[in-house]
C-alpha cells in the first residue's frame, strides 16, 4: 500500500501540477505522526488535511479547533467526525461552521437538537428538517 512518508512529500504533492500526485494528497493515508508534521511546518495545508479523505479523528480533533473557520468548516462536513467532535462544532462562534454541519449526512440526532435551537434560521431549520425526517 502507498503511503504518504513525511510531511515534506504531502506538500509536494499537495501543490503539484500533476493530477495523480495532487490525488494522491486528497485520497492516500499517512501516519498521525506525519499529520501532525504537515500542520506544525505547513500550516497554510491545514485545509487540505482537513480535506484528505483518510485523515484520522484526531486530526480532525486537532483542526477542528483551529483558528480559520475555513479550516473548521472543512471538518463539519466530514463524514466520518465523532460525535463529540460533532458536538464542539455545534457550538462553533461562525456560522459557516455549524451551517456545514447541519448539512452533514452523519450528523447525530444530538447534534442536530443543539443545531435547531442555533441563533441563524436557516440552521435551525435545516436541524429540524433532519430532525423530523428520522423521527
Amino acid at each position: 500500500m502507498i503511503m504518504i512518508t513525511s510531511a515534506e512529500e504531502f506538500y509536494r504533492l499537495r501543490t503539484s501540477e500533476v493530477e495523480e500526485e495532487y490525488n494522491r494528497a486528497a485520497h492516500e493515508e499517512t501516519s498521525l505522526e506525519v499529520w501532525l508534521d504537515v500542520i506544525e511546518k505547513f500550516p497554510e495545508m491545514r485545509l487540505w488535511v482537513a480535506q484528505n479523505k483518510t485523515v484520522p479523528a484526531k486530526v480532525l480533533e486537532v483542526l477542528s479547533r483551529d483558528h480559520d473557520a475555513d479550516v473548521r468548516s472543512f471538518v463539519a462536513m466530514k463524514r466520518k467526525l465523532p460525535e463529540h467532535i460533532q458536538l464542539v462544532l455545534a457550538r462553533d462562534e461562525d456560522y459557516s461552521v455549524r451551517e456545514r454541519l447541519s448539512w452533514n449526512a452523519n450528523a447525530t440526532d444530538a447534534v442536530l437538537r443543539v443545531l435547531a435551537g442555533d441563533a441563524e434560521m436557516r440552521i435551525r431549520e435545516k436541524a429540524k428538517e433532519r430532525l423530523a425526517q428520522v423521527g
